[in-house]
């Protein structure tokens, strides 16, 4: 599913699954929802809203069955994270360290 990234209230993205049926709403805090049934027209509406927070709150959080979960975390979000307190970014190599290696005394 292609995930549309917006700023808008609480919501980060949103995707829609014509075949399924199915619309993702992520949030801010790392949470997802999917709301089965939805039809192709409210994603429309949805996905060009102006007020998209306002729409979501309206049209969809109360109308749909939702199924929690958690949002994909793509390695740029986990780099970030791990620079201002969140979880730890995976170590790269540097590849200017082998300059700066001291020989070794054999």
């Amino acid at each position: 599913m292609d995930m549309k990234r917006i700023n808008a209230g609480k919501l980060r993205a949103i995707g829609y699954d014509a075949r399924e049926r199915i619309l993702r709403v992520e949030f801010d805090d790392g949470s997802a929802i999917d709301y089965a049934g939805v039809g192709s027209e409210v994603w429309r509406r949805f996905s060009t809203s102006g007020a998209a927070w306002s729409f979501y709150r309206d049209n969809i959080e109360e109308e749909f069955a939702g199924k929690r979960g958690r949002a994909a975390v793509d390695s740029k979000r986990a780099e970030l994270d791990a620079l201002f307190g969140g979880a730890e970014a995976p170590k790269k190599p540097n590849p200017l360290d082998a300059l700066f290696e001291q020989p070794k005394d054999e």
